[in-house]
Order: structure tokens, then sequence, then C-alpha cells
């Protein structure tokens, strides 16, 4: 075991585990740390405690110092001169004639480098830009291209649920998504009721997916015949969220009659259960989608 403690470097960004050593550092506390991009300054967001060494990417490094009011000023100051080399590489990227969208700025903590992030549609020659921007900074240049979930994630925003992104509010790392759970979720398909405002499929589908997955293996496929208090009969459809399943029934000879059940209170007779989506329905599912509604599928599960 190794203690360590737990420092962000960025709103809602990645955890980094960092040796304390002696220091007393607790959460919300800011730091001042030796990474692989130089020295920079961040918060305390898990405080002192042990966890397997496996869990830790190697090297461990040291926490430099616990952060002076030296320290908060100039990154308060960075913050500043962020805001003037946006401004500058926007007046850049017009100059040179750049089909690129600036995104944000950093500023190392101790400023041997500026970081501009940008999004594209493909590949830029942005190596005049370098020049201009080195000749305006004198210091080092880097200009990293960044996905539409990252340009999300950077800028913030408001979801289709109303609430402020999950990404840029506490999601410290993107989790796959697929259209597999949409589809295991009954949702709509139509990729302007299941995407997020950065274009690609909501990272919310991924939060209550193992639920799904494991109340489908419980679910009767509608056409099976079950056993229920009421005696035997049809499964019509089912309801993963009730988890219940709508059953035809024939009452004394009359006619027939639908009727809920909870799944712990049938019993499959014939037929098979629900079970998680494989790609033999995904292919199926993509045939039956419209050509038009098709690309703007295939767009919105691509990867960035």
């Amino acid at each position: 075991m190794v203690t360590v403690i737990g420092v962000r470097f960025k709103k809602a960004g990645k955890i980094y585990y960092f040796n304390p050593g002696e220091l007393d550092i607790k959460c919300s506390d800011f730091v001042v740390v030796e990474t692989a991009r130089g020295v920079e300054f961040g918060e305390c967001v898990i405080g002192r405690r042990q966890i397997c060494e496996k869990k830790i990417v190697s090297p461990l490094k040291d926490v430099i110092r616990k952060a002076t009011e030296e320290d908060i000023l100039k990154n308060k100051e960075n913050k500043e001169k962020e805001e003037e080399a946006f401004s500058v590489c926007m007046e850049k990227i017009e100059k040179h004639a750049l089909d690129m969208k600036l995104i944000d700025v950093e500023y190392t903590f101790d400023n041997n480098k500026v970081i501009f992030y940008f999004t594209a549609d493909g590949r830029v020659d942005f190596r005049e830009l370098v020049k201009d921007l080195a000749s305006v900074f004198r210091t080092r240049i880097e200009l990293r291209q960044i996905g539409v979930r990252d340009e999300a994630k950077m800028k913030g925003g408001l979801g289709p649920c109303g609430r402020p992104l999950c990404c840029s509010t506490f999601l410290g790392d993107f989790v796959p998504v697929s259209i597999k759970m949409a589809k295991e979720q009954n949702l709509s398909l139509n990729p302007t009721k299941i995407s997020g405002i950065c274009g690609r499929l909501m990272c919310c589908l991924n939060y209550e997916q193992k639920t799904y997955e494991e109340t489908r293996k419980k679910l009767p496929k509608v056409g099976s015949i079950v056993s229920t208090v009421d005696g035997e009969g049809e499964v019509t459809s089912n309801s993963v969220v009730k988890e219940s399943v709508r059953v035809k029934i024939k009452v004394d000879g009359s006619d027939d009659e639908l009727r809920d059940f909870k799944i712990e209170n049938i019993t499959l007779v014939k037929g098979s259960y629900e079970d998680i989506i494989n790609e033999v329905d995904i292919k199926e599912l993509e045939a039956e989608i419209e050509d038009h509604e098709h690309d703007m599928i295939k767009e919105l599960i691509k990867e960035d």
C-alpha cells in the first residue's frame, strides 16, 4: 500500500495521484507538484489515503509544496494572461485564414509553455501560426487538436435535461457509450434525442446500463408463454423500468385480457429471455434505419 493524495488541475478534470510525503495536505488545499509537463498548480480533491500500488501509474511523483499565497497569486495572474493569449491567437488565426476553432488557452504554472486547444474538421498546417505566437509570447508554444467531446467539457453548457453538462461538472474521464445502450434502454434512435450538445451520444446512457442488462436477463421476450397466478398467457410487452411484463390471458372462457405482472411473479414456460443486445441485433437495427438517418447515426457514434 502507498500513501497518496488526489490532485485535479482543472474543474472536472482527471485526478492524478501524488506522494504527499510529510506535508499536512487536506482536501481543498492547493498544491504545487511536478508533472510530465513541468511544475503545475492544482487542488487536492482526495485527502491522504492508502491505495494499492497497482492503481498507481509509475513513477509516483512528490508534492513539491503546499501552495503559498504567492503561488495562488501567480496562478490567478496566469488565468488573466490566458485570456489575453486567447485574443492574440484569434487574431493570428484570422490573419493566416486557418480553418480551425480556438477553444481554450492554458499556461503552465512556471510559464515555460503556452498550450492552445482547438478543433478542426481535418489536419491544419499551423507552422506559420506557431512562429507568430512564439515571437509574441517568447516561450514554448503547443497547439493541440481536441475532439468535440473535449470541447464541450472545456466550454460547459446545459444538457437536454436542463442541468450543467456532466462532463464539465464531475466526469473526470469520458466513458465508452454505444448505440447498443440506447437500444437496450428502449430509447428513441432519433439522433437529436440521444445526443448531447457535443453531437455525440450522451454520457448518461452509461449510468444505468448495468441495471438494464441485469433486468433484461429476467424479462421474457414478446411472444413467450409464461405462468402467472392467473394462469398461463402470452407476453405482449415488457418494461425494464417497471420490471414488469404485460400478459394476454384468457379469463373464464371470455375475451383475452391484458394484465401486468412483476417479473418475480411469473415463470417462463415457453420462449426465451430478452438478454442483452448482440452485434447481430445492432446490424439488423442499422439496416432498418432510413438512409439519411443511418448517416446521422454513423456520425453520432463515430470516435473522436
